[in-house]
């Protein structure tokens, strides 16, 4: 079973900032581009984050600003730190929610939220700490989920393209400046340019005063 096609997509200002200083983020892209985001959802089989998105934001992970279906929402959470209040579980939510945890998950969290209808998964631990995503996708695509949207955060985003598990990337860019701030990703053990991952097939396009790139993702050989 081959794993999901894997697409990294987040708003960031041009100078790359995910985030003011104080944690808001809501909304560092404008409607048109909120718009895109949610066609997004709609033509990928889930949508990825991390817990810390989760504890975070509250986010819904539903499209809701165009037509079509919600994908299925899987949440990376190693101990299970999901509250049942979380969007992504109450009003009947978490019955399209899979959470993703490892042994370390205490057995009473686990059977709180299967009882509110979420689907839990215990995958291996990765080496370096939290949830094998190799395995977690593996696991995926053993469901029948041929594609993922991950939305963040930057743990998240970080581990993917460290482990070379990010196939495509549609980052939206927002004029604004920001200055210090959050990144949406992280070290990657890069030292020098002849490093750098790249995009091949690359596309721009405008939704709003935003301005989104696409492209798949080409590592270094």
């Amino acid at each position: 079973m081959m794993r999901p096609r894997v697409t990294l997509s987040f708003a960031q200002t041009l100078d790359g900032r995910v985030a003011a200083l104080d944690g808001s983020s809501q909304w560092i892209s404008g409607p048109e581009s909120l718009r895109f985001c949610h066609r997004l959802r709609a033509a990928n089989d889930a949508i990825m984050v991390g817990i810390g998105t989760v504890l975070r934001d509250d986010p819904r992970l539903t499209v809701r600003l165009v037509e079509g279906r919600d994908p299925v929402r899987v949440i990376v959470d190693t101990t299970l730190r999901t509250p049942p209040t979380a969007a992504v579980i109450r009003d009947g939510a978490a019955r399209g929610t899979l959470i993703a945890c490892t042994e370390a998950a205490p057995t009473e969290r686990r059977a709180a939220l299967q009882a509110l209808g979420a689907t839990i998964l215990p995958l291996p631990s990765a080496p370096e700490g939290g949830v094998d995503l190799a395995a977690l996708l593996a696991a995926l695509g053993e469901r029948g989920i041929a594609s993922v949207m991950v939305e963040g955060g930057a743990r998240l985003l970080t581990s993917l393209l460290r482990a070379r598990l990010a196939d495509a990337v549609a980052i939206t860019i927002a004029p604004l400046i920001l200055g210090a701030g959050p990144a949406a990703i992280g070290n990657l053990g890069i030292t020098t340019l002849a490093q750098a991952i790249r995009l091949r097939n690359v596309t721009w396009t405008t939704h709003g005063a935003d301005a989104v790139i696409e492209g798949a993702v080409q590592y270094d050989s």
